[in-house]
């Protein structure tokens, strides 16, 4: 009689973990991973958002999430317990000025993510809700995987200075190409060619030969924020479609050209 019940417990005890689903679980976490939105609903509707744009969430290994919806990112310490998302503190954000769409889609994002929401995590698949509104994201690494840093064109999105992202005008016609020892590129006002080095997450630059047309204003801005970027040795790091280079004066960040 014990055999057969200890038997019977085994068959129920087995029976029960095939019925679990490991992505659905309670051990499931968003945590060391970045997704990216692929729809969002409000009131049971799609919503479309600005041009071009799509929610980022990144829930870093040391407790942080990290958000943005196109423009600027914000950022805060997060719970993920409970299967909702509580923020310790107040969200801090850059101050880059946005085309006006973006502008209130930061403001959007940002209610959501206060608000404590809801999570799920099916798999690569993550819902944010808050009242009436979803955001269905993917893991970024099954949306947009890491393109070659080699051979893509890089297009100018942002330039660093200490903590503040700026968008100069006329950054989107500056970008840059990396092959192998060669980087050519232009400013959006002259084309420059080079030498460059790379090491394990380095790149370090020799001196841009560049074109001598003039360039006034705002462009020679422009030029000068980019040559400096591109001066001596910085650090690289390509996340999907965005490359992100630093040095200790600051850094620039691109977006391939498809």
């Amino acid at each position: 009689m014990n055999k057969r019940m200890i038997a019977l417990a085994g068959t129920v005890l087995l029976l029960a973990g095939c019925g679990q689903n490991p992505a659905t679980d309670a051990g499931a976490s968003p945590v060391g991973k970045t997704f990216l939105s692929t729809a969002v609903t409000e009131d049971g509707k799609p919503k479309q958002l600005a041009p071009k744009t799509r929610v980022r969430l990144q829930f870093t290994d040391d407790g942080r999430l990290v958000a943005d919806a196109g423009c600027n990112s914000m950022q805060s310490k997060v719970s993920t317990s409970d299967g909702k998302l509580t923020l310790d503190g107040e969200l801090a954000s850059t101050a880059m000025g946005c085309p006006g769409p973006q502008q209130g889609q930061d403001q959007w994002l940002a209610g959501i993510i206060s608000a404590k929401p809801t999570w799920k995590l099916d798999g690569n698949k993550l819902d944010l809700t808050a009242g009436s509104t979803t955001i269905s994201l993917t893991d970024r690494k099954v949306a947009e995987p890491d393109l070659a840093v080699d051979g893509t064109k890089w297009a100018l999105t942002s330039v660093i200075t200490g903590e503040t992202a700026s968008h100069l005008a006329g950054s989107e016609k500056a970008w840059i190409t990396l092959n192998g020892e060669r980087v050519t590129g232009s400013t959006g006002c002259n084309d420059f060619q080079g030498v460059v080095a790379r090491s394990t997450g380095k790149l370090t630059f020799g001196e841009l030969a560049t074109t001598r047309r003039a360039c006034p204003g705002q462009p020679a801005a422009l030029e000068s924020q980019l040559l400096k970027g591109l001066k001596g040795e910085v650090t690289y790091q390509v996340t999907g479609a965005e490359l992100r280079l630093r040095s200790a004066a600051g850094g620039l960040d691109f977006t391939a050209v498809r």
